[in-house]
């Protein structure tokens, strides 16, 4: 199985001497040790969703089958090892299509891209790949097919994230960004007789709630989504924050800076009264922040591989940890499939696999 793939978690071996710290219910008050002698709680699930190994697979794909370098417009997923794993591999990273030589192969990132890039690189002839999160293509369907019924749109969202700027993209105009409660007071539609509300799907589902119900309070007519638009894996990974947050002294999320749905992992902890800290790597965990703590709940982003979660276990081990434990949570299944023209022959699919 590849490095870039979504494991299921093992506990490291166990250290011969030390016995295992003794297992508490996930309520109630826990007795904190004067030093870090922790039990690790993992949350479940955690780390890779369906659209990030996608997108991966869809690079590492074009890569064997064409030959470096593919050219991917922006950041794949926001996540430093894996971008760095790529850019090894021969993925080159840019921001503009003027940087992309004729001829070449092109992947949209899994946030999404607007009209005007799809037009961009139709008109300049690249072999695209769009890998794009099918969760964030419901979105732009949904927008387009709105538009075309006389509809304008209300977007919760965080300004300059690139998702945004693709669903955004997808119209020309009437299309109006917030990005808390107070925003809502200042937007002016042209008109309110049709209006509909769409969402960036990596937001806090609980802020998200707040905001929709600011929408619906000055506009009682909105229209929302059948189904809501955040995602299937930030909702589980939120949820499960939340169950590990009473059990633990202090909550560690692997993720990038960049990437939302880690930073809101984080923010779901402390909103619970829980310390909370992001790690980009196992080098940036602070021993100060373990310090007298007995529980350490873990989890990591949907655009982190599980190595780096194992990285940061070894790490905490190391700082006095002595056991792992995962805690029940909801087992995803789900998976996308590929675009056309990615097909390999055996070899190149035997290769595939072994790809780190």
């Amino acid at each position: 199985m590849r490095v870039m793939r979504r494991t299921q978690p093992t506990s490291p071996s166990p250290q011969p001497s030390p016995p295992e710290v003794e297992r508490a219910p996930l309520s109630g008050e826990h007795q904190r040790m004067t030093t870090p002698a922790a039990e690790i709680l993992l949350a479940e699930p955690r780390g890779f969703c369906a659209g990030v190994d996608r997108a991966i697979e869809i690079v590492e794909r074009a890569l064997a089958k064409f030959g470096a370098p593919i050219y991917v417009r922006h950041e794949i997923v926001h996540n430093t090892y894996v971008v760095n794993d790529l850019k090894a591999k021969g993925a080159i990273f840019i921001e503009e299509l003027a940087d992309v030589p004729p001829g070449a192969t092109l992947v949209f990132s899994a946030h999404g891209v607007p009209k005007s890039v799809e037009r961009e690189a139709e008109q300049r002839g690249f072999r695209v790949f769009d890998a794009t999160c099918p969760l964030v293509s419901k979105v732009h369907v949904e927008v387009a097919k709105l538009h075309r019924e006389g509809y304008e749109f209300i977007m919760i969202g965080h300004k300059g994230h690139p998702e945004v700027e693709g669903t955004m993209g997808q119209l020309d105009s009437g299309i109006h960004l917030v990005e808390d409660v107070a925003d809502v007071a200042r937007i002016q539609p042209a008109q309110t007789d049709k209006l509909a509300v769409v969402t960036q799907t990596t937001l806090s589902v609980d802020d998200a709630a707040d905001i929709t119900a600011a929408v619906k309070a000055r506009f009682p007519h909105v229209r929302e989504p059948k189904q809501q638009d955040i995602c299937y894996a930030t909702q589980n990974r939120q949820d499960a924050v939340k169950l590990m947050s009473k059990a633990v002294d202090v909550v560690i999320v692997v993720g990038s800076p960049t990437s939302s749905n880690s930073n809101r992992l984080r923010e779901v902890a402390l909103k619970l009264g829980t310390d909370a800290y992001m790690v980009d790597s196992a080098d940036e965990l602070r021993a100060e922040w373990i310090e007298g703590k007995t529980r350490i709940g873990l989890t990591a982003g949907a655009s982190a591989p599980d190595i780096l979660v194992q990285q940061v276990i070894e790490r905490l081990r190391a700082l006095g940890a002595l056991s792992v434990r995962k805690l029940d949570g909801v087992e995803e299944t789900i998976k996308f499939p590929l675009p056309k023209g990615l097909k390999l022959d055996d070899a190149g699919e035997s290769s595939l696999g072994h790809l780190s």
